[in-house]
């Protein structure tokens, strides 16, 4: 969502999620399945998280990048005990797929679309553990009636065969609300999405990534070079931050700190808690308490989360 303004309906939906629970539609996103016997071993030397160490109901999120350590998408891992399932924003998809399916050669892995197959259903708020029950860490996982539950860090998540979403749905019993309104939610937690915050620029620890998306224990993975080496010597040149603005303004619009450009506007909404909020990835020049201008509108760069 870029500029937009708080109706009675939106801020309806935003207490629902903010103080019960909601349900919203993601079955857009990307999912794929891998199986076979060194499925772990080959998705481990891939991406920046330990995966083999996964056992069935727990996962893990993690990016893949390219041999100089750039984002070329992230993604939820889970072990399911038969198989690793995967999913990934719609952009980042087709080169997960590639990837995958140009390095697996030779190994004993097998390469699932889920896409189609599968919906992905998030319930959002305080009172999502009340309808489905799971595991406390995020993306602890388990099998239901309905299809598998993950624990996420706003809610559950219920993965379900396609064919089932609108039996699933009236189940759940949930009322369903738009995505514009869980991209309020996910601005005020500070997770940076791809596509948005995060492209093929972006090294992990400028997102703020490292602590949830990077091991520094594992053994080495695409782009771990360059990762590792800013993680234990440098500083990076951008961070994920905060912006409280004066107004709302668009996703694009630039930053500038006096005359010099320290970035540019990544998600833009207005909470109804917090008024027009955004989020950014800023030179380290503008750091937080400083003020900016995302076009002609101020702002006060700010850490996160907002909540």
């Amino acid at each position: 969502m870029d500029v937009s303004t708080v109706t009675d309906s939106l801020a309806a939906d935003y207490r629902t999620l903010t103080e019960q629970v909601g349900l919203v539609d993601r079955s857009e996103r990307g999912k794929l399945a891998l199986t076979g016997g060194e499925a772990k071993e080959f998705l481990h030397g891939q991406v920046s998280q330990d995966i083999e160490s996964l056992t069935p109901g727990h996962g893990a999120y993690a990016a893949f990048l390219t041999h100089k350590g750039k984002m070329l998408g992230d993604l939820r891992v889970l072990d399911l005990g038969d198989e690793l399932w995967l999913d990934t924003e719609r952009v980042a998809l087709q080169e997960l797929f590639n990837m995958i399916r140009r390095y697996k050669l030779g190994r004993d892995v097998e390469l699932h679309k889920r896409t189609v197959e599968r919906s992905l259903l998030s319930l959002v708020g305080p009172g999502a553990r009340d309808v489905l029950a799971v595991g406390p860490a995020e993306h602890d996982n388990a099998r239901t009636e309905l299809g598998i539950a993950v624990a996420t860090d706003v809610g559950v998540d219920l993965i379900c065969d396609a064919e089932r979403t609108d039996e699933v749905k009236a189940a759940l019993g949930v009322p369903e609300v738009g995505e514009a309104v869980a991209e309020i939610v996910r601005v005020e937690h500070g997770r940076p999405r791809f596509g948005i915050e995060l492209d093929d620029s972006v090294i992990p620890q400028e997102a703020g990534l490292n602590e949830r998306a990077v091991s520094f224990t594992k053994g080495c993975y695409v782009g771990q070079e360059t990762v590792a080496r800013l993680h234990y010597r440098g500083k990076p040149n951008r961070h994920l931050r905060g912006l409280r603005l004066s107004e709302p303004v668009a996703t694009g619009d630039p930053l500038r700190l006096g005359e010099r450009e320290v970035g540019r506007v990544g998600t833009s909404v207005v909470s109804p808690a917090h008024g027009p909020i955004a989020l950014a990835l800023v030179r380290r020049e503008a750091a937080p308490g400083d003020q900016v201008m995302a076009g002609e509108v101020a702002a006060t760069v700010t850490e996160l989360p907002f909540t």
